[in-house]
């Protein structure tokens, strides 16, 4: 059986700002009805990657392939078959919520019904309400009816939970996965490694413009071996203390108060580390022992963890 192209594909693509090269050869795939993410510092390009894809930018060169086109620039037609979603809606804040949605609507030749936006983003109950008197979480589901309005194939959802409470967060997690379950293809960027754990089918990772990593998230841990990971907080860590974790047999990296260790040998290392907290009257606070996750392959390319 053939497999099925790419909703969107990129090769190539550059875009500089005088010296700075915000978007350095940008190449990746996008598979159809999948969760896409973007991960990345700040300044890694992610930002003028996704407005070139939205059609807000024009790159100085490269390849994008978007709905079995290929354009050097996204073309109004094909910005009528995506959704985007921003960090701040702006809306009105004296519209009702059904007011917003039927403004955005009437932009568009086809069209949702109202009530059927509003369903999507779990919004019934708020259909009358100012949006001033909204929720952050509400507020964002209401950005994101704004982004679904036209029925999109692509959606663009950039940092769609940023400032949101726990609930509000797992709220928006379930609407981005029914979107998955109706056939959308979503480009996400998010500074929560968890959220992009849990929702993604294939992470991109880029700094200074460039890709430095792709695949699964299973994918890119599985990239760092079978080695088990070992963290802990270390209030005042002395530089003796600090020099005497490299006895423990594993490799050591200390980020402010936490300290993480990598092992190949999880028992050997436990009962040096043990020895250690003794010797130096360091209490191993908050240990947790576990697998590698995506936030060690980001910072293991990185050297920085993605909120930093």
């Amino acid at each position: 059986m053939a497999q099925e192209s790419p909703l969107l594909w990129v090769r190539d693509l550059r875009k500089t700002y005088g010296a700075v090269r915000a978007v350095d050869g940008v190449s990746f795939s996008v598979p159809k009805a999948t969760v896409f993410t973007i991960l990345g510092p700040n300044g890694a390009g992610k930002t003028t990657t996704l407005e070139i894809l939205e059609g807000i930018r024009e790159p100085d060169s490269g390849e994008i392939e978007v709905f079995g086109t290929r354009v050097r620039r996204v073309t109004p037609a094909m910005k009528g078959r995506m959704g985007v979603l921003l960090q701040e809606g702006g809306f009105e804040p004296y519209l009702r919520v059904r007011e917003v949605l039927a403004l955005f609507a009437s932009f568009f030749d086809r069209a949702l019904p109202v009530d059927e936006v509003l369903a999507r983003v779990a919004l019934e109950d708020k259909a009358r309400a100012l949006v001033r008197n909204l929720s952050g979480g509400q507020k964002q589901r209401l950005a994101l009816g704004v982004a679904l309005v036209n029925d999109p194939d692509l959606v663009f959802l950039d940092e769609p939970t940023t400032g949101l409470d726990p609930q509000a967060r797992r709220n928006m997690w379930a609407v981005i996965d029914d979107l998955k379950e109706r056939g959308k293809t979503i480009i996400l960027t998010t500074h929560y490694m968890e959220e992009a754990e849990a929702l993604s089918d294939h992470v991109c990772i880029m700094d200074h413009g460039r890709v430095i990593a792709q695949g699964s998230p299973r994918e890119l841990a599985a990239s760092l071996g079978q080695d088990t990971i070992i963290e802990f907080d270390a209030l005042d860590l002395s530089p003796s203390a600090r020099e005497g974790l490299g006895a423990c047999g594993a490799q050591v990296q200390a980020d402010g108060n936490l300290v993480t260790l990598k092992s190949a040998d999880l028992v050997a290392t436990m009962e040096r580390l043990l020895s250690w907290s003794r010797e130096h009257q360091m209490p191993l606070r908050n240990m947790s022992v576990r697998q590698p996750n995506l936030e060690d392959v980001f910072l293991s390319l990185t050297g920085r963890r993605l909120r930093e």
